[in-house]
């Protein structure tokens, strides 16, 4: 089975017998059992599961101690045969001392020991009384031979499950200034098991978690933390069996604390992710003690096997966001995500207007959504410059296609803002210049379509200049990465606000705003991030219609079918050229851009994950079409990628030449349609 970048790991909390060893035993591979059927490749266990962690001065009795290695024997017995790959917590004494460590097991055999380096001797810790740090083998791992098997006791040891390679540290280890996760990542490790025994006081759940998504982000790896839970000592600390899997600074998956009986926490990590983004990050790739990049000179290397043949085309357990550039409403990121990006907008814009010290900006206003966020975006940034809203030239340039409904928009958006409003028409000048070029109008073709957008850019262009402004561009992060612009047209401006910003954001931004605007009484003011709305717009045909507010004229763009409005309207006056209709839904190619930019996953693996994230709303055959489309597309429009105007850089997605992304206009797409 195909395992699309992959793979599945588990945090299993036993119900724990103190210094009861073989009852511990049966209760591991009863959770190891359920985790094989669960396809899982690596499972970990609590610090020192086998024996119990609060054995205090029992860990002194030789009797614990060789029954603890038996039941070691046992589990590796047990996991003979079995795919899932398992760290348990044992104590191991060797040349007269006592260490607290991890052993990594799997097809029957013991691969490595990884003793604790950090031992915790503060508070209610006493562990210094019983065990001794294993930092004295990070530079000399010693052979040992425990459970009847010649293995290696060593911190600096890194294991491989196919093309995954993970490590461990113990507990303390993570709450140290510098854990050892973090040599282990710079060292190759992509994910790190952490076994613990972290007790429960009053906001100790939060740092924890705060602890481990954050070494999770810090590494760009992979986090399985497994706590001890119930049954361990109450006498005077209590365990609640916290288990977390992260994945570069995100949760994917967590337990209900204090459970009275085992559970299994399962999540699939996405390491070719992982892999993509620490290739791309320059700083960690550069990380070593020496400025050499020798770290792996320090460690030793352990094939484990291959992981486990898991079936994630049936189940996948990572979430899958439909829509990556536009978070959840949960607690309130929805809103704070559109707040941070107008910020960003607007400080890129007043700082630009600013340095060059123009007079105006110059805005073609079509009564659509790109337009309508960067006529937003201005108003807020001459808000915040103090400078008169007037010098703000809208133009609105109806052509052939335009219809009532946008047309209307944008005259009332305008009026409502309070910017210089001016309507020039096109179509005589169109008119006149397919006279000129010999072209019939009546054939509808992408001359017909071009020669509109590149004249409205022109007129803004000379306007522009007239006015001593810049030009604002109203073109989207979608549109450039389709290609969905008018060469020398659209495509081009002096300052393109909106270059980063995918489409399926831009409708957000446009309704967020809408939505923060309040008052909707005639003659009322209302504010959206700083800046204050005339809450009323004039009629744009002065026929009595009731005056809209800013709110509703926003909402009503934003139901708006998104169209260049390039081709003549049907009878009934309503948008015939969809554009949604012609290239595909923006929300999968926003997808699809996402998945291929930021993590270079190859289209079979968009394919897989777009079925995932679209199971209700689009069939596997409808996804191909389109991906296949964005392929094409994104490939061939490269050259208009090559020459964009300066712009914010809004999200981790840019497609700027002098920016994130260099590619040749040449290159041929071929390779990526092969799915």
């Amino acid at each position: 089975m195909k395992d699309y970048g992959f793979v599945r790991v588990a945090a299993a909390v036993p119900v724990v017998s103190i210094a009861d060893p073989k009852r511990n035993a049966e209760r591991i591979c009863e959770l190891i059992d359920k985790a094989e059927d669960r396809q899982v490749s690596l499972l970990a266990f609590p610090e020192l599961c086998v024996t119990g962690y609060s054995c205090a001065d029992l860990f002194g009795q030789n009797l614990l101690i060789e029954a603890a290695e038996k039941a070691v024997t046992d589990i590796a017995r047990h996991t003979d045969g079995l795919a899932v790959t398992v760290v348990i917590g044992v104590p191991l004494r060797f040349a007269g001392h006592l260490y607290n460590c991890a052993a990594v097991i799997g097809r029957g055999k013991i691969h490595g020991l990884v003793p604790k380096i950090h031992l915790p001797n503060y508070g209610e810790f006493y562990e210094a009384r019983w065990f001794t740090s294993g930092a004295e083998f990070m530079q000399s791992p010693e052979a040992v031979s425990y459970a009847g098997q010649l293995t290696v006791l060593g911190p600096n040891q890194i294991f491989s499950l196919g093309r995954t390679l993970f490590a461990v540290e113990i507990c303390e280890d993570l709450w140290t200034p510098v854990p050892p996760s973090s040599f282990h990542s710079i060292a190759g490790a992509l994910l790190t098991v952490n076994l613990s025994a972290s007790n429960e006081v009053i906001g100790k759940e939060d740092y924890r978690r705060s602890l481990v998504t954050m070494q999770s982000a810090r590494a760009i790896g992979g986090y399985i933390y497994c706590s001890a839970g119930y049954g361990e000592s109450t006498q005077d600390l209590v365990y609640s069996g916290a288990a977390l899997i992260a994945e570069n600074g995100h949760i994917l998956a967590e337990n209900r604390r204090f459970s009275l009986a085992g559970s299994l926490t399962v999540a699939d990590i996405d390491s070719e992710r992982l892999e993509t983004l620490r290739q791309k990050s320059s700083t960690f790739s550069a990380l070593s003690p020496d400025g050499n990049g020798n770290w792996r000179a320090d460690y030793r290397f352990v094939t484990v096997g291959n992981a486990a043949d898991t079936d994630f085309a049936a189940v996948l357990h990572h979430g899958i966001d439909p829509h990556p550039f536009v978070p959840s409403d949960a607690g309130g990121a929805l809103d704070e995500r559109c707040r941070e990006v107008t910020d960003i907008q607007v400080e890129g814009l007043l700082t630009r207007l600013a340095h060059i010290g123009c007079k105006s900006a110059v805005i073609g206003i079509s009564g659509g959504l790109d337009s309508t966020l960067a006529l937003l975006v201005t108003v807020q940034a001459f808000d915040r410059l103090g400078w008169e809203r007037g010098r703000i030239i809208g133009v609105t340039m109806p052509g052939y296609g335009t219809t009532d409904r946008t047309y209307r928009n944008a005259l009332d958006l305008m009026a409502a803002l309070g910017v210089t409003s001016r309507e020039i028409p096109i179509a005589a000048a169109c008119d006149r210049h397919f006279l000129d070029i010999g072209h019939d109008k009546e054939v509808h073709d992408v001359t017909y379509e071009n020669s509109q957008a590149r004249e409205r850019t022109q007129i803004l262009m000379d306007i522009a200049n007239q006015a001593g402004g810049i030009v604002v561009g109203t073109g989207d992060l979608s549109e450039l990465a389709l290609g969905w612009a008018t060469y020398n047209g659209d495509h081009m401006s002096m300052y393109a606000v909106n270059a980063s910003i995918p489409k399926t954001l831009v409708r957000h931004l446009v309704r967020w705003t809408a939505d923060k605007i309040e008052g909707t009484t005639a003659g009322a003011s209302c504010s959206a991030n700083n800046s204050t709305y005339d809450s009323v717009a004039v009629s744009a045909d002065n026929s009595g219609t009731m005056p809209r507010t800013v709110r509703e004229i926003l909402i009503d763009i934003t139901e708006t079918p998104v169209s260049p409005e390039l081709l003549p309207a049907g009878k009934d006056g309503k948008i015939l050229q969809v554009t949604e209709d012609l290239v595909g839904p923006y929300e999968l190619h926003d997808f699809f851009l996402y998945n291929f930019f930021r993590f270079g996953y190859a289209p079979e693996k968009i394919q897989f994950l777009a079925e995932k994230a679209f199971a209700d709303s689009y069939d596997s055959a409808t996804i191909s079409k389109w991906l296949r489309t964005f392929i094409r597309r994104f490939f061939s429009q490269q050259f208009k990628r090559s020459c964009l105007p300066d712009g914010p850089k809004v999200g981790s997605v840019t497609l700027s030449p002098r920016g994130d992304w260099r590619m040749p206009s040449d290159a041929f797409a071929r390779l990526f349609l092969e799915f």
